[in-house]
């Protein structure tokens, strides 16, 4: 699977969040949970000043732009293009370009290099949650959403089940 970036995405302003909720909609009912991982609106805390009274409140960090994290491709590039309120990808032409690293790191988006003590194919046992004192072999490591998928039995038949890294470990 191709690496998974974040994007920025020109909307009409003043349409941000429901650009934000348009495409986490799509998201869902093409299941693309694993080709779009995130959408954000970057949002600062700012005080306000209104008639002698402080006030906190939240703006757009920046008005008529999204962040997407996502894996480029045909698919994923024609349903966020085609999202109503989208203008288009920020790049040069129709290309677009990711974030590096450096324009990411003050938007407070941190890219995080996971280690774990369990590999595919190996026995893990579930420590925590719905599936707790539940054992099984590692089939998939989704570094990006911090997950493990194992199969569990349910009713008679093997289903794979998604679970966080901080609710498994290593079965010994």
């Amino acid at each position: 699977m191709a690496e998974a970036n974040w994007y920025v995405v020109h909307t009409y302003s003043g349409y941000e969040k429901k650009v934000k909720a348009n495409i986490e909609k799509t998201i869902e009912n093409r299941h693309l949970e694993d080709e779009i991982l995130e959408v954000r609106v970057p949002m600062q805390d700012v005080v306000e000043v209104k008639n002698g009274a402080k006030k906190n409140v939240q703006k757009k960090l920046f008005p008529g732009y999204v962040l997407i994290n996502m894996v480029m491709n045909d698919d994923t590039w024609y349903v966020v293009r085609n999202t109503r309120g989208v203008t288009g990808f920020v790049g040069p032409g129709s290309k677009p370009v990711p974030l590096t690293e450096a324009e990411m790191k003050p938007l407070g988006i941190k890219i995080e290099n996971v280690s774990v003590d369990f590999a595919e194919g190996d026995m893990i046992v579930v420590v925590a949650g719905a599936w707790k004192d539940t054992e099984g072999v590692v089939q998939r490591i989704d570094y990006n959403k911090h997950t493990v998928s194992i199969n569990v039995e349910m009713f008679g038949r093997e289903t794979p089940v998604e679970i966080g890294f901080a609710e498994v470990r290593k079965y010994e």
